[in-house]
Parts: structure tokens; C-alpha cells; sequence
């Protein structure tokens, strides 16, 4: 079989109902079994949340609010379902921490591992690492997920990780491309045989163009997961490469950063994740990553939607005049002025001070706009001065960008 189970191919409207269907049911159960979503969801009734436009009205939760309400409810915030069977306890640097059930494939990584050419018997090397952090883990339960058997190897110690790889000849590697490059690297330098290798799953990592072609050219197929320690695979590339395949059992949005609200079709944004994990039941969690949603059907025969890999990151925070201004600080400009459509904050240095102006997208068939009132909200939201400039709809660029940086620092 070309999938990893059928689910993948299913009709991708068959899926979306069986999600809309199963969201409601996910908001009560979190309601019920989870101290923060029972307070941040209080007024919510969860049978009129039954599709994407109605899911778009509730709060996000962002991964960098996750220390603060962890440090309040230690050790999840009070995210993780009360009745859920936790059995590990990781630790991410912030410090962040995050829950495992070990059962097969909780981070559903297995589909991302059949994509990439691993199948039962075949032997991995994983050397992303398995302490504290549960990168290790969750390679390795995909691999096994696939009927794989894993060498736990983590990282480092590449004269070790040679040796391994010439004596029991692994036929897949998963863990950082860098990695794989410095395993490659250090093994022609020393005349050491891993030829063995001949697929790859990397994680944790961007993965340019040139480097893939470095491994394409040493015989090593190399596919990327798209996968976090909050929720596990999120999306993974498939042997057609364009794009990535949203894993099941996830509703995945692109926001505008500081917004709430979906960005249009090819539009980059943030990935906003809403995961129907019964242990950990993540509802509209941002990610701080940046992507944009791909419209046509992937060429590998799989139905689900399609994000484009990993775009940047959403936290655009920038410091301007000694003050901090955020991308939900400017989309509350934006809202409190219902004609403008988008708006960008663009900071640059005029004769080395800081300059901002809101460029203000907007309908100007509808009218003019108080371009005073406008800036009376921008200083009373940032505590700064700044310019309004209006332009037309459909001005400004679709790249997820709300504050662009234009200084440059020496």
C-alpha cells in the first residue's frame, strides 16, 4: 500500500465533516477535564462550535504564554486532561514542559516515517536526543509505529555513530540535517562506509535547497517533519515534494500574527493548531511558526490540506524608542477601526531615531478615513508617536508580516 493507512486518502470532505463533528464534543471534553480551558472557554457552549468560522471565534493560546501559566499550575498549565494518562514529563528549554502517553504513536509521527520510505524491518539510527527534551521519543515512536527497529543513538559522539552505522548498516537515519551532513562529512574524510543509509526523515531544522541536494547527490532520500514538542507531527512531506500533508486528527488554521482571525487562501500566517488529543487537548494552540495553506490537491493521492513547510516565525516583537510593541498590539489599532483591512507597522531610523508608521489598508470606495483618530489609537495603544499612511486594498504583500523592521544595525 502507498499510505500508511487509508484515512489518508479519504475524501477530504468526509474528513472535515467527521472534524467539525468530533470539535464539539473535544471543546466539552476540555471544558470538563482541564482547568484552563474550563475557565478560558467559561461562556462557550460547545455545540454551536461546529466549523471553522465558528472555531475562529474562540481565544488563541500561544506557546509563549506556556511558561507563565505553567509556573501558576505546575507542570502543564492546567492544559493536559485531568483523567489523561500522562507517563513521561519533558522539558524544553524556556523552561516549558510537555506530557507523553507512551502508547503506539501518540505523536502520530508514523504516517510522516511511511512517507519518507521507512517500512517494517528496517533499521534507524535516531539521533535526535532523548534527554529531558522528547525529540528522541518522538522519532522513535514513529519509526516503531512503521514496524522499524531504532537504534536510540542520539546526538554527538559521531566517531561512535560511524562505528554503529559500518557494523550494523542502518538503512534510514532520522534526527537534524546538520547532523546527517556532520555523519556524511566525517565519514568521507575518514574513508568510513555508510552507505548503508538511503532514507532520511529531519525535524528541528530548515532544510535548504543546496543540502538536500548534497544528500540527494550520496544516494540518501531525504523528507522533512514538520513536528512540535507541544503536539507532535503537524504536517510531513511526501516523495511528490510540494508542500506538506497536514497530519490527521488535527485542525490546523493560519492566522495573521496578534490576530484571531484566518488569513486568506496562500496567505503566510501563523500555524494555529487545534488537536483532538484526549490526554493533552490543545484548542487553537499558536505555535509561533509561520506558513501559508497550499489549495491544490497534493499529486501523492493524499486528501488532506497542505501548508508549505515552515515560513519564519510569527513573534515579531520589535523595540522601538526603548518601548516593545507587538503584533497583537497592532491588530488592536486595527480592530478598534472596523474599515481598515490590514495593517503593517513599518519602524525605520530617520537621522538615527526611530520612526514608525501604520501603512493602513482600506476600502477608499467607502469613504475617507480619520487618519488623526487612527493615530490617536496607535500612540494610546504603544505609548509612541507615530505616521498613518492609507493605501488601497490589496496593497500590502501576503507574507505575514504586521511589523517590519527596517533599521538596520551595525
Amino acid at each position: 500500500m502507498n499510505y500508511y493507512d487509508l484515512r489518508e486518502c479519504q475524501d477530504h470532505n468526509e474528513r472535515e465533516h467527521d472534524l467539525m463533528t468530533r470539535l464539539g464534543g473535544l471543546i466539552s471534553y476540555a471544558k470538563q477535564e482541564s482547568a484552563y480551558y474550563r475557565e478560558l472557554l467559561f461562556d462557550i457552549d460547545p455545540t454551536q462550535i461546529d466549523s471553522r468560522e465558528e472555531l475562529a471565534k474562540l481565544p488563541i493560546t500561544r506557546k509563549s504564554d506556556l511558561m507563565k501559566l505553567q509556573a501558576q499550575h505546575v507542570p502543564f498549565g492546567g492544559l493536559n486532561a485531568e483523567s489523561g494518562k500522562i507517563e513521561r514529563v519533558f522539558q524544553s528549554p524556556g523552561p516549558i514542559y510537555e506530557p507523553e502517553n507512551t502508547s503506539l504513536d501518540w505523536w502520530r509521527m508514523g504516517r510522516a516515517f511511511y512517507a519518507a520510505g521507512f517500512r517494517q524491518g528496517d533499521l534507524v539510527q535516531n539521533c535526535l536526543s532523548y534527554h529531558l527534551t522528547p525529540g528522541g521519543f518522538i522519532m522513535d515512536s514513529g519509526a516503531r509505529a512503521c514496524g522499524c527497529v531504532v537504534i536510540p543513538a542520539g546526538p554527538g559522539q559521531t566517531e561512535q555513530q560511524l562505528e554503529l552505522i559500518e557494523n550494523l548498516r542502518p538503512q534510514g537515519y532520522c534526527g537534524t540535517p546538520s547532523f546527517l551532513k556532520i555523519l556524511m562529512d566525517k565519514a568521507q574524510a575518514q574513508h568510513r562506509d555508510i552507505s548503508s543509509i538511503t532514507h532520511a526523515l529531519v525535524t528541528g531544522e530548515a532544510l535548504p535547497k543546496a543540502l538536500r541536494q548534497t544528500f540527494t547527490e550520496a544516494d540518501i532520500q531525504v523528507l522533512q517533519a514538520y513536528a512540535t514538542a507541544d503536539i507532535g507531527l503537524i504536517a510531513y512531506e511526501t516523495m511528490a515534494d510540494q508542500g506538506m500533508v497536514v497530519a490527521e486528527d488535527l485542525i490546523v488554521e493560519i492566522v495573521r500574527p496578534g490576530s484571531l482571525e484566518p488569513v486568506e487562501m496562500g496567505e503566510v500566517g501563523e500555524v494555529v493548531v487545534t488537536s483532538l488529543n484526549l490526554d493533552y487537548p490543545l484548542i487553537r494552540f499558536a505555535t509561533g511558526d509561520l506558513s501559508s495553506l497550499m489549495d491544490e490537491p497534493s499529486p501523492c493521492g493524499r486528501t488532506n490540506i497542505r501548508i508549505r513547510g515552515w515560513q519564519g516565525r510569527a513573534d515579531q516583537t520589535t523595540k522601538i524608542k526603548g518601548m516593545f510593541v507587538h503584533p497583537e498590539q497592532v491588530e488592536k489599532v486595527r480592530l478598534a477601526h472596523p474599515r481598515l483591512q490590514k495593517v503593517r507597522l513599518v519602524v525605520e531610523s530617520v537621522n538615527h531615531n526611530d520612526a514608525m508608521t501604520l501603512v493602513c489598508e482600506y476600502d477608499a470606495m467607502a469613504g475617507g478615513l480619520d487618519v488623526g483618530a487612527i493615530q490617536e489609537t496607535l500612540k494610546s495603544v504603544t505609548k509612541l508617536n507615530g505616521e498613518v499612511e492609507l493605501v488601497a486594498a490589496g496593497s500590502l504583500p501576503k507574507d505575514g508580516v504586521v511589523i517590519q523592521d527596517k533599521r538596520v544595525i551595525s
